[in-house]
């Protein structure tokens, strides 16, 4: 009996643990979202969007952050100069407001997916550099303008910086200078004051000339007021290839210039036929990227280049590779999904 008197004593007098101190494990994508405070999203294929009700069930249940993978790049929402075809744009922004996701903009300048119109008339020289400017002020003008105050951040420039740490020879550069990418920062925020503006590139994860470049380009349009408020890192992964095991290192250097940074297109591929051992490497690749982004303070946003293999651009991009995305064809979680929920925020 005072031994019964005596436990009973010490449980009364042991001071209850508050709930926070072992949150349960999250039931979902967006769950880990809310208790990580780092907003989770996905790239949306507009097509599936609309016609998938499983894909768009999935995709509204786990994620609170979506992307446009294409409706909002150049040749989709203007495909003939002064006609404007915003659908599949104002489909993705409606969606999200109805499902109380925030947006990510992508792409405002990229040397990719322009109109026809525009190449063909800069190649024949009916376009000269003077009517190259403004078009390109309207486009970027026009475009922030009618989603002011919806989207959250844009990818103003997209892959500006060449892999051995040149910039980018496009027909920007070419035409209109570097100072094009200063303007296009400027336009974006006359355009929408509240949106974060963001320099967006790949490889910029590990890729030595390609980081000190960009940071070097980010210093100096800080140094000129130029308002460019964050960094992205695509994340194009591969399990062949080693984790880029520096990559939080990266997005210190850069937060430390004053940037808020995300991981922005977030995939991890395999060489096919996919096995138990690949998908235990893609896993613990996923996890590792978010958990690098939860250890730098400044990390934002984790989006996903698409959430499902059903809707993947790497099969058709990289031949006899695939099975990159968090769930199946069939939607199914594979177990970097499962490794995600796992993650936590360093203490």
């Amino acid at each position: 009996m005072k031994l019964l008197v005596l436990a009973l004593a010490l449980v009364l007098a042991t001071p209850a643990l508050p709930a926070s101190a072992h949150p349960r494990p999250p039931r979902d994508l967006r769950q880990l979202a809310q208790q990580t405070g780092v907003k989770i999203g996905s790239a949306v294929d507009i097509a599936a969007l609309r016609a998938e009700s499983d894909y768009r069930k999935v995709l509204n249940r786990e994620f609170s952050h979506v992307t446009a993978e294409n409706a909002m790049k150049w040749e989709s929402v203007e495909p003939e100069r002064g006609v404007f075809t915003w659908a599949d744009a104002d489909t993705l922004v409606e969606n999200a407001r109805r499902n109380h996701q925030q947006v990510r903009g992508h792409t405002l300048v990229w040397h990719n997916q322009l109109p026809a119109w525009l190449t063909s008339g800069v190649a024949d020289g009916s376009i000269d550099a003077t009517e190259l400017r403004k078009i390109l002020r309207d486009h970027i003008t026009t475009q922030v303008r009618r989603y002011k105050g919806k989207i959250r951040a844009w990818d103003v420039v997209n892959e500006v910086v060449e892999e051995d740490g040149t910039m980018r020879q496009t027909l920007w550069l070419t035409h209109l200078g570097p100072g094009y990418i200063a303007d296009a920062f400027r336009w974006a925020h006359k355009a929408d004051p509240h949106a974060k503006l963001y320099i967006n590139d790949y490889n910029l994860e590990w890729n030595a000339p390609k980081i000190e470049t960009t940071l070097a380009l980010v210093k100096e349009l800080r140094a000129q007021g130029v308002p460019i408020h964050g960094a992205g890192f695509q994340g194009h992964l591969g399990i062949q290839y080693d984790y880029p095991g520096d990559w939080a290192n990266v997005m210190r250097r850069f937060a430390d210039l004053g940037l808020e940074v995300a991981v922005t297109e977030l995939d991890v591929r395999m060489v096919l036929p996919v096995t138990p051992e690949k998908l235990a490497t893609q896993a613990t690749y996923y996890s590792r990227a978010l958990s690098d982004c939860l250890s730098v303070r400044a990390c934002r946003e984790f989006t996903v280049w698409g959430y499902t293999d059903r809707h993947s651009w790497v099969p058709g991009w990289f031949e006899g590779e695939g099975s990159a995305c968090l769930l199946d064809e069939n939607l199914a979680p594979k177990p970097a999904y499962r490794a995600l929920l796992n993650v936590k925020r360093p203490r």
